[in-house]
């Protein structure tokens, strides 16, 4: 029990510093670009605001102060849970990203579900189709991962709805407006994770306990299916927290390329206005989905291998 207690408070600690890391790096970070916030209130750096209407936005935002004092500001609203109001759209940050998040998370968690069905039946076939197709799969893995998202999604919106017509070049509400975009995200993650699957699938086939079932008279599918896949699987499933994170990140190109709302739109607006509230609530957003996500993964390495379990 007192393990089980000093694991959760080392969790719920490692969180914290993540989130307090992430606001402050955002902080600074966003400060950094060339410009004046006070202009987003005021409609930009083309609203040919006076010099008093300036002084009045800092003074009522708070941007006349030092700047550690605004970053101490910050940090007391974000502890209490408010993220602040737009400086661009003079409403609150909170719904205002909730209300973006749900379309991100669907072309993530679809992008990260197709891109493991795609390295699954990679690492597969590579390694039970003799010589040729392990070449063949390794060379796919490592073009698909090296793939640049703005340039595999313009591939795409050039062969599947310039010439064949099959999908529209625009994200839509449809199932087919979803297509693309995940398509987009889940090919150079499946290239990454197939090369990790691969490998450990070889390796788990070489192991001691798949010989013991084939000594057994398990059959060959029963021994990779049942034994030899679900062993392989585990370096991967630990890597699914951050490959989510991933496609979150890959989400700022795909959903502008694909004219499609979510997080990435919204964070790529906020940082060319310097709309420092809106991107400070977007990050923190996407860092707490990250926190659950490493949670979710590392139960789910538990249960896909109870040994871990024991060791904790």
């Amino acid at each position: 029990m007192g393990r089980l207690v000093l694991r959760v408070l080392a969790r719920i600690g490692g969180a914290v510093f993540v989130l307090w890391a992430v606001a402050t790096v955002t902080f600074f970070a966003v400060r950094l670009i060339p410009g004046d916030p006070a202009e987003a209130v005021l409609g930009g750096p083309g609203s040919m605001a006076s010099a008093e209407a300036l002084a009045a936005v800092r003074r009522e935002y708070g941007l006349d102060q030092p700047l550690f004092v605004q970053y101490l500001d910050q940090l007391v609203r974000l502890a209490t849970g408010d993220l602040g109001r737009s400086y661009a759209l003079s409403i609150d940050v909170g719904p205002l990203v909730l209300s973006q998040l749900g379309g991100t998370l669907l072309i993530a968690t679809l992008a990260l579900g197709l891109a493991w069905l795609l390295a699954l039946a990679l690492a597969t076939w590579s390694t039970r189709g003799g010589r040729v197709a392990w070449y063949l799969g390794s060379g796919l893995e490592i073009v698909a991962a090296a793939l640049p998202h703005f340039w595999f999604a313009t591939a795409l919106i050039v062969v599947f709805s310039i010439w064949l017509g099959v999908f529209p070049p625009i994200s839509t509400s449809g199932v087919a407006g979803l297509v693309l975009p995940v398509v987009t995200l889940a090919v150079p993650l499946a290239g990454f994770l197939g090369q990790i699957m691969r490998e450990s699938l070889l390796l788990a086939l070489e192991s001691p306990f798949v010989l013991s079932a084939r000594a057994r008279g398990e059959s060959e599918a029963g021994v990779r299916w049942i034994h030899a896949v679900r062993h392989a699987a585990l370096p991967a499933i630990s890597l699914s927290g951050w490959a989510f994170g991933s496609l979150i990140s890959g989400a700022v190109v795909v959903e502008t390329i694909f004219a499609r709302p979510g997080l990435g739109r919204t964070l790529l607006n906020a940082v060319t206005s310097r709309d420092v509230p809106v991107v400070v609530g977007v990050v923190m957003i996407v860092a707490v989905v990250y926190i659950l996500m490493t949670l979710l993964t590392d139960l789910a390495s538990r249960l896909a291998d109870p040994r871990l379990a024991v060791r904790s």
